[in-house]
């Protein structure tokens, strides 16, 4: 039990020190502290370091994360599996509870300080070329599923999450991990994959991009009127940037917020209790996530929590105690081994190819180059990376445009790849 103990407080408080490296060491302040997460849970997954089951466990488990206690007690009189497989079936039960409790109880504080209202009043110009951005992402993972469903496990999945991650990034990503219930070494892949994608897009937009679409598109040296700096700050931190979260009256106000968080997951849970009763073979993880989404939306536009200071960043966190605890489920060996080369051909598809039909409406409907440019920065990869690529811009009037596209796709990404997950599980 001790063990168990130790090993749940681990995953709750070791991206402090993961924090911590990242602000000593530059070069571990490149891979974030979200990729250093997942580098470090994977070596513990990949080194032996926690227990393996017996065979027996692992054929009982039959795709499953883990086994109910009443299983493995009968399991373990009939002889079938080991005494030890208990031990490693507490493990397991850790590993998938603590993912999915840290992403469902982020999710609301990763949206309290939005305000979608207050961005469309200065980057009413840029609306247009969002929504084109949300249509051709969606019209190219399904094209794109369509065409390589049959060559990788759990597609529709990785077409939903990849919805996700188009429209609103890695919190997206995250979630649909948690409300689909993809495999963690299936996982695991697809965010390396996608990483290397996501690497080769970056410095596409930061070098040749602006050129190349300043040709193709007209280039309006547009003004959103004066942007006051307030209405920009919140949204544009560095998602690592959780410095001053120790002060007293800001950990007064972060455990407000993550009680209304909390809150916001228990009427969830009461959503999803009733919606299951009323359908049974519904997932019950993806609703409670479409559900924290819309009532985090919700909670946003009241005044008292949206002011709260630092709610994005404890919500990144939870998101790093995700990304820690999933990775350690994975196992480098059986990652090697497995040939998802066409999983990458998938993942370029859904960025690349989102980018051109982008492109193309951009065309048709005449947006301009750097408002283009900036919103599908803000889809791929959200808000974040807007003012890197603004300033690459030289134009610093797209930045509430940007973030406005970045918030839209983080309140969305959900809404939309669930849906679409189930769509296509279909077919």
């Amino acid at each position: 039990m001790i063990s168990i103990i130790l090993l749940v407080i681990f995953y709750l408080f070791f991206p402090i020190v993961i924090i911590w490296l990242c602000k000593k060491w530059s070069l571990l302040k490149k891979i974030g502290t979200i990729g250093v997460a997942y580098l470090v849970g994977l070596f513990i997954g990949s080194v032996g370091i926690l227990p393996e089951g017996s065979p027996g466990y692992k054929l009982a488990l039959a795709g499953r994360t883990s086994l109910p206690t009443s299983e493995i007690t009968n399991l373990i009189e009939k002889g079938t599996i080991d005494t030890d497989d208990e031990y490693v079936n507490q493990i397991a039960t850790v590993q998938e509870y603590i993912p999915s409790i840290a992403v469902i109880i982020a999710f609301p504080l990763l949206l309290f300080s939005m305000n979608i209202r207050r961005w469309l009043k200065f980057a009413s110009k840029g609306f247009l070329s969002i929504v084109l951005g949300l249509i051709a992402g969606l019209v190219m993972v399904t094209a794109g599923f369509f065409i390589w469903k049959d060559s990788f496990p759990e597609s529709w999945k990785l077409a939903g999450m990849f919805e996700g991650m188009y429209t609103g990034g890695t919190p997206n990503f995250v979630a649909m991990q948690v409300a689909l219930k993809v495999d963690p070494t299936l996982f695991v892949i697809a965010t390396t994959y996608d990483i290397v994608v996501g690497s080769v897009l970056v410095v596409f937009f930061i070098t040749i991009a602006p050129p190349i679409f300043r040709f193709i598109l007209p280039h309006n040296n547009f003004k959103n009127g004066s942007i006051p700096a307030g209405e920009v700050s919140k949204e544009a931190l560095d998602p690592d940037n959780f410095s001053g979260m120790l002060e007293k009256a800001t950990i007064l106000s972060l455990l407000k917020a993550l009680v209304v968080a909390i809150v916001i997951v228990a009427l969830a849970g009461g959503i999803a209790s009733v919606v299951k009763i009323l359908l049974p073979k519904i997932n019950f993880n993806a609703i409670i996530i479409l559900a924290t989404t819309i009532l985090g939306i919700v909670a946003s536009n009241i005044s008292r929590i949206n002011r709260i200071g630092k709610s994005f960043q404890l919500g990144m966190y939870l998101i790093l105690v995700f990304a820690l605890t999933v990775s350690s489920m994975a196992d480098l060996e059986t990652m090697v081994k497995i040939e998802l080369k066409s999983l990458i051909f998938f993942i370029s598809w859904c960025y690349f190819g989102s980018m051109l039909l982008h492109l193309i409406l951009a065309k048709i409907f005449r947006i301009d180059s750097d408002n283009f440019i900036i919103t599908s920065v803000a889809l791929i990869f959200s808000p974040p990376f807007v003012p890197l690529v603004a300033k690459y811009l030289d134009n610093k009037d797209v930045l509430v445009t940007g973030i406005t596209g970045g918030i839209l796709g983080l309140m969305l990404g959900n809404l939309i790849g669930i849906p679409l997950a189930y769509f296509l599980q279909g077919f």
